[in-house]
C-alpha cells in the first residue's frame, strides 16, 4: 500500500475544522505524555545509580533510550504487520525522525553536563525561532504578528522558568550543544511536514522511528557501560521494568503516534509553539509525582514547589498557545505548502 486511500487504517485525516482542532488537542496531549517522562526518567536514574555505584549518567541515558524505544518498537510491530509492511517513504521518514531526534537528544544530554537543566530547557525552545524563520524563507513571506508575538511570549516565559537574568548569561560548550540540539529538533519537526510524506501512515512511521532510535543508541550503551553485565543490571529490578514499560507505552508509543499522525495537519511553526507546553506539564507533574515515585524505588526524591517564576513563566507559555488558537479560521490550520 503506497498511496493513501480514505478510510484505511491510520490514514491522514481529511481537511476540516473539527479535525484541525483535534490536531491541536492531539499535540497538546502528546506534550502531556512527554512531560511525565521527565520525573519517570529521573526516578529510574536514581534507582539505577543506587544499585550500580559509580555508573555514569551518560550510560544510563543511553540505556534508557535503548530500552524505551526498542520496547516501543516491539509493541508496535504486531499492529504494523497487520497493516502491511512500511512503504519506502514511511521508512525514509521514520529514519529521518530517528536520526534528527536521536542526534538532538545526544547533544542535549551531553550539553546538560556543562550547563544547568533549567538553562537547557530554555535553550531547547530555540526551535520557536528556527521554525518561523524557515517558514518565512520557504513562503517568501514574513511571519505574522500573531506568530512573532506568541514566539516572544514563549521565549520570555521560558527565560523566566529557567531563571535567566540580564547580564548573567554566557555561551559555553553546554549552551552551544543545546542550541545545536534545538536545530536538530527543528529538523525532526519539519520532517513531519511536506507533500512527499502526506500519504504516510503514522503507525509504520512511528515503528521505524522507534526501532531506528533504539538501534542508534545500542552501541553507545555498550561502549559507555562499565562492564557488559551493567547492561543487564541496569534493568534488574521490578520498578525499573515497570518504569521502562510506562515510558514505552505512554511516553513513546502514545506520544509519538499522536505527533507522527496529527502534526501534518498544522504548519511546523505552530506545532513548534504547541510543543513548548511540554515544560509546563513537566513542572506540574514535578509538584506531585516525585515523592510517590521515589517511594516506589526506595530513594529520596522530593516534590518541587510552586514558585512565582514557575507560575508566570508557565502562564506566558500557555497564553502564547491560547493566542495562536483563538478564533482561528479552519483554512489557517492547513499544512504549509512545500515547493
Amino acid at each position: 500500500m503506497t498511496d493513501f486511500q480514505p478510510g484505511k487504517p491510520d490514514a491522514p485525516p481529511s481537511h476540516g475544522g473539527e479535525r484541525d482542532r483535534f490536531a491541536v488537542f492531539a499535540l497538546i496531549l502528546a506534550c502531556a505524555l512527554w512531560g511525565v517522562s521527565f520525573p519517570l526518567v529521573k526516578t529510574l536514574h536514581l534507582d539505577q545509580s543506587a544499585r550500580i555505584p559509580g555508573v555514569s549518567s551518560e550510560f544510563l541515558t543511553a540505556w534508557i533510550l535503548v530500552a524505551r524505544f526498542l520496547l516501543a518498537a516491539l509493541i508496535l510491530a504486531p499492529v504494523v504487520v497487520r497493516m502491511g509492511r512500511p512503504t519506502r517513504l514511511e521508512i525514509r521518514q521514520g529514519l529521518l525522525l530517528a536520526g534528527f531526534g536521536g542526534i538532538g537528544i545526544a547533544l542535549q544530554v551531553d550539553g546538560l553536563a556543562y550547563t544547568e537543566a533549567s538553562t537547557s530547557a530554555f535553550l531547547t525552545q530555540a526551535y520557536c525561532i528556527v521554525l518561523p524563520l524557515w517558514a518565512a524563507i520557504q513562503t517568501r513571506r514574513p511571519p505574522t504578528f500573531r506568530v512573532i508575538g506568541a514566539t516572544l511570549l514563549v521565549l520570555v516565559g521560558g527565560g523566566i522558568l529557567a531563571g535567566i537574568r540580564p547580564g548573567h548569561y554566557r555561551i559555553g560548550r553546554g549552551e552551544a550543544e543545546t542550541l545545536l540540539a534545538a536545530l536538530f529538533f527543528s529538523l525532526q519537526i519539519l520532517s513531519l511536514e511536506g507533500k512527499r510524506f502526506s500519504a504516510n501512515r503514522g503507525r509504520p512511521v512511528t515503528l521505524v522511528m522507534c526501532a531506528g532510535t533504539g538501534l542508534l543508541f545500542l552501541p553507545v550503551a555498550f561502549l559507555l557501560a562499565p562492564s557488559p553485565m551493567s547492561v543487564v543490571e541496569a534493568g534488574h529490578s521490578w520498578p525499573a521494568v515497570g518504569i521502562v514499560a510506562v515510558l514505552a507505552v505512554f511516553c513513546t508509543v502514545g506520544s509519538f503516534l499522536l505527533m507522527n499522525t496529527w502534526q501534518r495537519r498544522l504548519p511546523a511553526a505552530e506545532a513548534g509553539l504547541i510543543y513548548t507546553t511540554e515544560p509546563v506539564f513537566t513542572a506540574a507533574y514535578a509538584l506531585v509525582l516525585p515523592v510517590m515515585l521515589g517511594g516506589l524505588v526506595g530513594v529520596a526524591y522530593p516534590n518541587e514547589t510552586l514558585t512565582l517564576p514557575l507560575a508566570i513563566g508557565g502562564g506566558l507559555i500557555l497564553a502564547a498557545n491560547i493566542w495562536m488558537q483563538w478564533r482561528r479560521a479552519p483554512h489557517r490550520l492547513a499544512v504549509a505548502p512545500v515547493p
